[in-house]
């Protein structure tokens, strides 16, 4: 399975260096171009390529830019990309701290709605409530008892299936957050982000967490 990264910040970085030690051909792109990812690429042993190339270059396509960034994507970016493809949308909305007013997001759409809708596909929502430093060193074998777990929302059941495999071979387990729409329960701010709890403490924060978004997650 080939795997491409939109965006190679800290997440995105983390993911490139990561499938590449598990052996996956990774292809990854950003907003400044392939020559500004030399430096990474001699370090994971990943493909510098374009947005656009990397759209067309995995059968997993995982997007992990600022969401001020998503709108400014191009429009027919995955035009003719087939439905097999799997899209992974880490993103998450920062209003104060950098990405402005999104006021779809404050009207209260998920934030991974907001992502499916823009890019005009499905996709799954994963990575997106651990730190980058966690990503690269905390994973474990399974069954390992204290195993970090990672929530998966999405429509799609063999999307999140696929998903839920690759998160497996990080090393961390999977807690199901059910549909996109309920992708919000694992959001900036809620009980899920950035905690690092096993299945179980995992399930009952997004069981528990409030929709209500905390003040520094809204827009000023």
């Amino acid at each position: 399975m080939d795997i491409a990264i939109i965006g190679a910040g800290h997440i995105g970085g983390t993911l490139a260096r990561r499938f590449s030690q598990l052996g996956y051909k990774v292809f990854v792109a950003n907003s400044h171009g392939p020559a500004s990812l030399q430096a990474l690429a001699a370090e994971s042993g990943a493909t510098p390529v374009t947005v656009e190339q990397a759209a067309r270059s995995g059968e997993v396509v995982i997007i992990t830019i600022p969401m001020k960034s998503v709108s400014k994507l191009p429009r027919d970016l995955f035009k003719d990309v087939p439905d097999s493809v799997v899209i992974v949308d880490t993103c998450n909305y920062y209003p104060q701290q950098r990405d402005g007013r999104i006021q779809e997001i404050e009207n209260g759409m998920p934030e991974s709605a907001y992502v499916s809708q823009q890019i005009g596909r499905p996709v799954v929502k994963a990575f997106n409530n651990i730190l980058s430093n966690h990503l690269m060193n905390m994973g474990k074998p399974p069954n390992v008892p204290d195993r970090i777990a990672l929530p998966v929302a999405g429509d799609d059941p063999r999307a999140k299936q696929i998903v839920t495999q690759l998160i497996n071979e990080l090393g961390f387990d999977t807690v199901d957050d059910g549909k996109l729409e309920d992708s919000w329960r694992q959001q900036p701010g809620t009980l899920a982000y950035t905690t690092d709890l096993k299945s179980k403490q995992l399930h009952e924060a997004l069981e528990k967490t409030s929709k209500e978004r905390k003040p520094e997650f809204k827009a000023a």
